[in-house]
Parts: structure tokens; sequence; C-alpha cells
């Protein structure tokens, strides 16, 4: 964690009046971090998703219900603090609608989740030498806004 995200953390547990968890990450959206965290400031997305296997390369642990995360920026400049309220692993031709719409990107229909999402785990994918498939595992992780860095 970067020190503006940890001097933004710090300053948000100042005055709370319970404990300050121990561990919290700092991270960004990885298509596209200012239009997507913009979207999680102004309300309209509360979830995301990621491939599970991403989790198991980089070794990092999966997100657990309670836990805080300071949303960077494209610039690593912290804008605001999520707080993860759910966590599902489903494959990716399960996830629901409601979900997808959740995710609040786009036209916030299903067919446009499954598309960009498609084409985003296609090359991520491809990077490491893996290929896409319907069924791919995916992590997804519900949250609420906590925090809007003034």
């Amino acid at each position: 964690m970067n020190q503006a995200a940890q001097m933004y953390w710090t300053s948000f547990w100042k005055g709370q009046s319970k404990e300050k968890p121990q561990s919290v990450s700092a991270w960004s959206f990885g298509a596209n971090p200012d239009h997507l965290a913009q979207l999680v400031i102004d309300g309209v997305k509360t979830a995301t998703c990621s491939a599970f296997i991403f989790y198991e390369m980089e070794n990092e642990p999966l997100p657990s219900v309670g836990d805080y995360s300071i949303l960077l920026n494209s610039m690593d400049v912290p804008v605001a603090i999520i707080k993860t309220t759910e966590v599902k692993m489903m494959p990716m031709n399960e996830v629901p609608e409601d979900f997808a719409v959740a995710e609040g990107e786009g036209d916030r229909t299903y067919r446009y989740w499954k598309e960009v999402h498609k084409e985003f785990f296609k090359e991520e994918l491809s990077k490491i030498g893996r290929e896409f498939t319907e069924d791919l595992l995916l992590v997804c992780e519900r949250f609420e806004l906590m925090d809007v860095k003034k």
C-alpha cells in the first residue's frame, strides 16, 4: 500500500467507534480504473469479479465478507473505501443477471456484462497461455461504499 493510501486509511478511522481492522488492501479496477471507481462513488457499481485463476497464480487471498479495500485511481491515488458484503465463487456462465447489473457497467444489461467480461478474460488469459471457457471460475464480490476521499 502506498503512503497516500495509508494516510487515507488512518484518517478514515480517526474518531470511529469501532476497532480498526488489522488489514486492508489497496487496488484499482483493471479495465478502466478511473471510470469504474467513479461508478462506485456514484453508487452505480456495487459488485466486481475476477477469475479465480489469477488469485491462485498470484498467491493472493480471496476476499472475505467484512474486508475493507481502498480504491485507487489510474495514478494510484486513493479515491474511496469499500467494504465487502458478499463473496461467491461460480462459473461465469452461472453468474445471475442481478450480479451483472450490480457491476454497473455499460448499459447495465446481462448481455453487455457477458460480452465485455468475455473479451476481458480472453485477453487476460491469453497473456498467461490459457484459453477462455464459458465455465471460467469467478470470484464474485459485492461491496458497499464506506467513504469517498475529499
